[in-house]
């Protein structure tokens, strides 16, 4: 069965009263999963850096007292940001106050201006992903060698993302639970697919273990009228969408989205899903429109599980 799961760009105006409300509301509609981002700045420009941007482990400590049953986590955590054994006792703790719940997203960051901005260290790409793959062995060495230790057999299930064929998707291979893909293109995906289930039977694991998500962004509607509204405050959010009608901006945002009324949007998750894709993480852009949260569930949820 298809699943969908809600991801939040906390970095584009994500306040706690906002992050409270999604919390509730994702949790009560019955989305699959729940995760949010790990940046300092706003990633849309210069023109959108006074948005607020609320700490990722603050607001995943709270998400594991304000929800009882939803999976959630960081997708995905810069181990740029973080030392490996810290970030391993305060995965911990998150996931032992929400009874076993996190998706432990790491990477090995990428984003340089924000490291910039804030004066951190921003490594060539073989030295992040060197960090990454020596953090993932610290991790787990601290999960082995502290007390308390995760609730489910003393690991947490590792998330990661990438699609570099020559270190990411072996380390993927390895030692993931989930991979996330951040493109609309089944064809890449299909491949990518292949090299890791290849390097999961290299390192002797069972390809079928290992689970994927795709992450996407959408627009629905009711109809069209409500499409276009939506595109609008949309172009608003994500300034390389502006456009001098709503149209325009519907007809660029097909090409990186799901777009259209409940019916469309199903029919092309249902496309993509033909690949072989376990869950969809929606990217909700427009933090406040509960109504669009509200829509996926009465309309799209239950036609992709039919």
């Amino acid at each position: 069965m298809t699943k969908l799961g809600i991801m939040i760009e906390g970095q584009e105006g994500l306040s706690w009263g906002r992050w409270r409300a999604i919390c509730t509301d994702v949790e009560r509609l019955g989305f699959a999963s729940l995760r949010r981002s790990e940046h300092l700045i706003s990633l849309m420009g210069s023109e959108t850096s006074d948005r607020d941007c609320i700490d990722c482990w603050t607001s995943l400590t709270l998400a594991a007292e304000w929800t009882k049953t939803i999976q959630f986590g960081p997708m995905v955590s810069p181990l740029t940001f973080h030392m490996p054994a810290v970030l391993a006792r305060q995965a911990t703790a998150v996931d032992l106050l929400s009874g076993g719940r996190l998706i432990f997203g790491i990477g090995a960051g990428w984003n340089e201006n924000e490291h910039q901005v804030f004066d951190v260290p921003f490594l060539t790409t073989k030295g992040r992903m060197d960090r990454l793959e020596e953090g993932v062995r610290i991790i787990k060495k601290t999960w082995e060698v502290s007390n308390p230790k995760p609730p489910r057999g003393g690991t947490i299930p590792i998330l990661m993302g990438g699609v570099g064929e020559k270190r990411h998707l072996p380390l993927v291979a390895r030692e993931a639970a989930e991979w996330n893909y951040t493109r609309l293109d089944p064809d890449e995906y299909r491949h990518k697919r292949q090299v890791i289930a290849e390097s999961c039977r290299e390192s002797g694991r069972d390809p079928s273990t290992s689970r994927s998500s795709v992450m996407a962004n959408y627009i629905v509607g009711r109809d069209r009228d409500e499409l276009r509204q939506r595109a609008v405050q949309m172009a608003e959010v994500l300034p390389r969408l502006k456009r001098d009608s709503p149209d325009e901006i519907l007809d660029v945002a097909r090409k990186s989205a799901f777009v259209g009324t409940p019916a469309e949007v199903v029919e092309q998750i249902r496309s993509f899903a033909a690949v072989d894709v376990d869950l969809f993480m929606l990217q909700h852009f427009l933090l406040d429109d509960r109504d669009a949260l509200e829509l996926l569930a009465s309309d799209v949820m239950p036609a992709l599980a039919a």
